[in-house]
This record gives C-alpha cells, structure tokens and sequence, in this order.
C-alpha cells in the first residue's frame, strides 16, 4: 500500500478511478505502453495526485492487483472423486477466462510488469500464481492419499499445469481445451496407478 503523504487527504472516488483507468489502459495497451500520465488522463485527475499517493505506475499496478482490480478470485479445485476431471475443470476455466482478448492482454501486462518491478512480481504471485498452485498441489495430494494417483511429488505436476497456461498465453498460443486434454492425458498417464 503507498505510503500516507502530508497534504490533502485522499478521495476515495480519485483513487478508484486511478485503480480503474490502470486496469483499463494495462488491458488496452500493455505495460510497456503504461505511464503515471495515461492514467492520470483516464483517470481525470492530475498526475501530481497520482504521484502523491504511488511514487511509480508499477506501484500503481501493484495495488490494482492487492485491491483486486486486476484478477478474478481464485476458485478452490473441486473435489467429485475424479482428480482429472476436476483438475480439467480447473484448466477450462483458466482457458475461459483468458479466452477473452481483454483478459489474456491483462495478464500479458502483469507478466511485463511483474518481471519489470519485485513488487508487481511479489503481489501477482500472492494473488494469482501461489493460490492457484496450491490448490492444485492440495487436490493432487488428496488424490495421491485416495489412492488415486501413484505417489510422487505434486509440486511439479502443479508447476507444470500453471506453466502451461502462462506459457500459452504470453506465446500467444491457442488455450483451448484440446490443448488442455493432450497435456492431462500426459500427466495422468505418468501418474496412473
């Protein structure tokens, strides 16, 4: 969170409509393209209120992804019985959901401006990559303990799943369920009991 300045207190309307035009303008035109005077503009306000209360436009999308302006909550990978099928579940909702042009562009900022600022990295992975992958990793586990899946390490088949979706999308390759099918039917065949 941006540390409290001296002067006038801030609006809370201002500071939505920061948050908001950073959300808009990542989605439109990428990280590389974002700057504190394009969303100051959006935002209707003046860049100086902008810099009073972020010292940086990555501190700016750093709090978009703490307030969450940038990400969907993360779902809990269900648990019917079958742990292909709901790992699957879990995929085809990823692929939906960055199926959307404006969400996968979303993404492809935050992965620009995660490797661009520690803060931005430190806050997508908390909010995005580590509850995703621990749910992966938990419902993997219940599996293994069921007897479902032989034993091994979860938290490689996890980092697999996770790094599949982030590395189709920032190729800009097709996330489509078939995609999704040829890689669990690799994983749960080298898992199969």
């Amino acid at each position: 969170m941006p540390d409290r300045q001296r002067g006038r207190p801030r609006s809370d309307q201002a500071r939505r409509a920061i948050l908001e035009a950073t959300r808009e303008l990542l989605a439109a035109h990428g990280y590389e393209r974002l700057s504190v005077e394009r969303i100051a503009s959006e935002a209707g306000v003046g860049k100086q209120t902008v810099y009073r209360w972020w010292p940086s436009k990555s501190a700016v999308v750093a709090e978009c992804l703490l307030e969450g302006y940038l990400l969907p909550e993360q779902t809990a990978v269900p648990d019917t019985g079958d742990v292909r099928a709901d790992v699957r579940a879990l995929l085809v909702g990823l692929t939906d959901y960055l199926g959307e042009p404006k969400n996968a562009s979303l993404m492809r900022a935050l992965v620009a401006a995660a490797s661009d600022s520690q803060e931005v990295s430190d806050r997508l992975y908390k909010r995005f990559t580590a509850p995703y992958h621990a749910a992966v990793t938990e419902r993997l586990r219940t599996a293994i303990r069921s007897g479902q899946l032989r034993a091994a390490d979860p938290v490689p088949v996890a980092d697999a799943l996770i790094g599949f979706v982030v590395y189709r999308l920032l190729a800009r390759t097709a996330l489509s369920e078939e995609a999704c099918e040829h890689l669990l039917d690799a994983l749960f065949t080298g898992l199969a009991r």
